[in-house]
């Protein structure tokens, strides 16, 4: 027999694949969880501060959007190299921690080089249409074609890459996992396979979004000389990720909603691009991350979905 678990999700758990591992992150915590090249698992989990910004920020819109992009950013770099120790064997499974210069100069490159290639270059390409193309909505229009062109293109080809395409796998875990505690699963290998490999607040889904507002945001602006389009391509980057921000949580929220489905089906569709179903071990893999970021929230059960008792055997 089961339980129907509330829809209201009070706790919105997130993550992000890593080398050979997830990393999982909920309201006080963030557990990342990576298969050694021995075969075993490394765990390694920390508080999150509770003073951080986002906090603080927490009920104020699109500002909140912003400040929870930045600092997934620097919660996920710090994972991503922790996974690469690992897999290093550098003696290091202990510690997630580089030189914080070496970690502040990646982020950096990542940052500035995901701003060059997103929107630096789709406006420059853009520019070459201006003597032709009269309406600025409509090279708004033709430059986010061209940025939503360039991310196809760039995660089809790192897709090509073998280890690339073991990440995908590893973020398809990663959605299952979360599905499965947020539809109020017990967290086995059976229970979290059924769960889809697609999830509402994917950052896929986010960068999609970005896609559409920027557009709408850009053809505000008209079409000033191009020092400014470039400077308003990186200034205005905070307002539309705070504005994507709060539809990626809405339509997340309201996802049984019809018209939520399919406002969002768009994001979900482009996640076929960097999800792989994932085979049993790296299933564990997230589930390792997922057990141990609710047992350091365990005194927070109760704003979680209900744990479901399931009707098939198999997942019990």
């Amino acid at each position: 027999m089961s339980v129907k678990a509330s829809n209201e999700l009070r706790i919105n758990y997130g993550g992000q694949a890593v080398l050979e591992g997830v990393m999982m992150r909920g309201r006080r915590a963030v557990a990342i969880a990576v298969r050694h090249p021995s075969g075993h698992i490394v765990l390694k989990s920390e508080p999150l501060n509770p003073k951080r910004l986002s906090q603080r920020l927490r009920g104020v819109p699109f500002v909140r959007g912003a400040v929870s992009l930045w600092e997934m950013l620097v919660i996920g770099m710090k994972a991503l190299n922790y996974s690469g120790n690992v897999m290093l064997d550098d003696g290091r499974e202990g510690s997630a921690e580089d030189p914080p210069g070496a970690m502040g100069v990646s982020l950096a490159i990542g940052v500035i080089g995901g701003i060059a290639l997103f929107f630096v270059l789709p406006l420059v390409l853009t520019s070459f249409t201006d003597e032709i193309v009269e309406s600025d909505f409509v090279s708004n229009v033709v430059e986010g074609g061209i940025r939503m062109g360039v991310f196809v293109a760039y995660m089809a080809l790192i897709g090509l890459l073998p280890d690339i395409k073991r990440v995908w796998m590893y973020h398809g875990a990663e959605h299952q996992t979360i599905n499965a505690v947020e539809d109020g699963r017990i967290l086995t290998v059976d229970n979290v396979q059924r769960q889809p490999i697609q999830h509402p607040r994917c950052g896929t889904s986010f960068m999609v979004t970005l896609v559409a507002i920027s557009i709408l945001v850009f053809a505000l602006m008209g079409r000033p000389s191009m020092e400014l389009r470039v400077l308003s391509r990186i200034v205005l980057l905070p307002v539309i990720a705070g504005i994507g921000y709060e539809f990626i949580m809405i339509t997340a929220r309201h996802r049984g909603n019809l018209v939520a489905r399919l406002v969002s089906a768009p994001g979900m569709w482009f996640q076929r691009l960097t999800t792989r179903e994932p085979d049993s071990l790296q299933i564990e893999v997230a589930i390792a991350a997922m057990d141990k970021v609710l047992e350091l929230e365990e005194d927070l059960h109760d704003l979680r979905p209900p744990i479901m008792v399931a009707t098939d055997d198999r997942a019990t």
